[in-house]
């Protein structure tokens, strides 16, 4: 048991507190292989728009390109770089004169892809449960890697349970993603302590473990029933299999 060595918890958002689905998303062909994916929801916003023009295979050729080029961009210097962006980077290299119309055309296509993204999200009641029980005890953050703040703060929104979290930092809206280590600082200043007082829980081992261990703070991995974490990961203080056992670590 913690009892009460903290003053805070600090919850990753997607498969810590809310479960992500995408299986529960359309399966298509792209590149070959079949993949749940938002773009069959998506490729009518691009047909209304470009009309005839509309290449489906060109578009996922490109889309994809920028999706890997992102990936690395982000991994070389620990940025958040967002869903508009990415949109906006394919539209920039698909049309041949994106003009003023390409901001409100990337917004619309982003707003469809995180409709869906927000409507195989969701919160397990026993999840949410948990964090009632630890509200009361412990002040309480959020922060999440993602790549559209609007989206993430209505996920976190349909839990029921945004107000009890005092400081929330969604990656998109700071511009840097975790493991980056300025961004756990900002959550520290944000809640007003130091890192030992605050105790980080989430799912990744390396967002979740080794980055928050690598600004001072004690950590608990959800581990889904791994039996270790990877080589190379710090030991986390507590392991647990799901959230919904939180409280009992904790004392409550």
């Amino acid at each position: 048991m913690a009892k009460r060595e903290f003053k805070a918890v600090v919850l990753d958002l997607f498969d810590t507190l809310v479960k992500w689905e995408p299986d529960r998303l359309p399966v298509m062909e792209l590149n070959g292989r079949q993949v749940h994916t938002t773009m069959p929801w998506v490729f009518p916003t691009l047909e209304r728009r470009l009309g005839d023009s509309f290449d489906q295979n060109g578009f996922i050729e490109v889309y994809t390109a920028v999706v890997e080029e992102i990936l690395a961009e982000r991994e070389r210097e620990g940025t958040e770089i967002t869903c508009f962006e990415r949109f906006a980077r394919t539209l920039k290299r698909i049309l041949p004169h994106p003009g003023q119309e390409l901001h409100s055309f990337a917004h619309d296509l982003t707003r469809v892809h995180m409709d869906a993204v927000r409507s195989v999200t969701w919160a397990p009641a026993e999840r949410v449960e948990a964090v009632r029980r630890i509200a009361p005890h412990y002040r309480l953050g959020l922060l999440s890697n993602f790549d559209d703040a609007q989206c993430g703060r209505e996920v976190l929104s349909d839990t029921g349970v945004a107000h009890l979290f005092e400081a929330v930092i969604i990656s998109a809206e700071v511009g840097l993603r975790k493991p980056n280590p300025l961004i756990y600082r900002q959550m520290l200043e944000r809640i007003g302590l130091e890192a030992h007082e605050v105790l980080f829980v989430g799912d990744t081992p390396r967002e979740d473990v080794a980055g928050p261990h690598g600004v001072g703070m004690r950590t608990a991995w959800i581990s889904k029933g791994a039996v270790a974490v990877p080589e190379g990961i710090p030991e986390p203080h507590f392991v647990i299999t799901d959230l919904s056992e939180l409280p009992q670590i904790l004392g409550i």
